[in-house]
């Protein structure tokens, strides 16, 4: 899913923006409904100009030569994925759009802005990925508008919770991920701690029983396409 190269330099400039953030007492609870003792902001690196250039040429880069074909269009996801997708048309001269999760339910009460999308290879875009369940919502809004949809890139992968990969199955979807919690713990880094990485590790080993035990998901839930 994400190339080892792209994967260090893109943990890097997380662990380098503050985007990795251990909790205290209190878990986090991510938008899929699982807890974590980790949160990665990705949006923290928005603000840095030399932290969002550096993702935005990872990412370019990932474009060109990890698809089997050029993308038509961007689409950023609502909202996580709406900046980066802007930069990257910007970077390879694409035409942008973006998707809803759910129509607006006013005006044009469209699920994706922009233009059309009718009989173009677009590519989704987003920040994050947990497990996969907000693309559901995303690839319907794109192909429901004649979009051609095989892949979608996300800046960071938690490669943590079940079910992602039978869910781009069923949604017919390639992930191709610049980074996940394997990346950063493989590097040796001032801002990851002995004690957080050792916090992060058992965590990974059965993310499933941590977040059931601290309050979060306990299990997958129906794929909704």
């Amino acid at each position: 899913m994400n190339s080892p190269l792209s994967g260090d330099a893109m943990a890097r400039l997380l662990l380098e923006g503050g985007a990795v953030q251990l909790a205290g007492d209190q878990p986090f609870v991510l938008a899929a409904g699982w807890a974590s003792p980790a949160y990665v902001d990705v949006r923290l690196l928005i603000g840095e100009p030399s932290l969002r250039r550096a993702v935005v040429a990872l990412a370019a880069d990932a474009i060109r030569t990890r698809l089997p074909q050029p993308p038509e269009a961007l689409a950023g996801a609502d909202t996580g994925g709406i900046p980066w997708a802007a930069w990257l048309a910007e970077e390879l001269d694409l035409p942008l759009r973006y998707v809803r999760k759910r129509p607006l339910g006013i005006g044009r009460n469209a699920q994706v802005e922009g233009g059309s999308v009718e009989g173009r290879r677009v590519l989704l875009i987003d920040d994050l990925m947990t497990d996969g369940s907000s693309k559901a919502a995303f690839a319907r809004g794109l192909r429901s508008a004649g979009a051609s949809l095989t892949h979608t890139l996300c800046l960071f992968h938690h490669g943590t919770f079940p079910g992602g990969a039978e869910r781009m199955r069923e949604l017919e979807l390639e992930l191709v991920a610049l980074a996940s919690w394997r990346d950063v713990l493989a590097l040796q880094h001032p801002a990851l701690s002995a004690d957080s990485r050792a916090v992060l590790e058992g965590f990974l080993a059965d993310p499933v029983s941590w977040s059931a035990a601290h309050g979060g998901r306990v299990g997958l839930a129906p794929l909704a396409i």
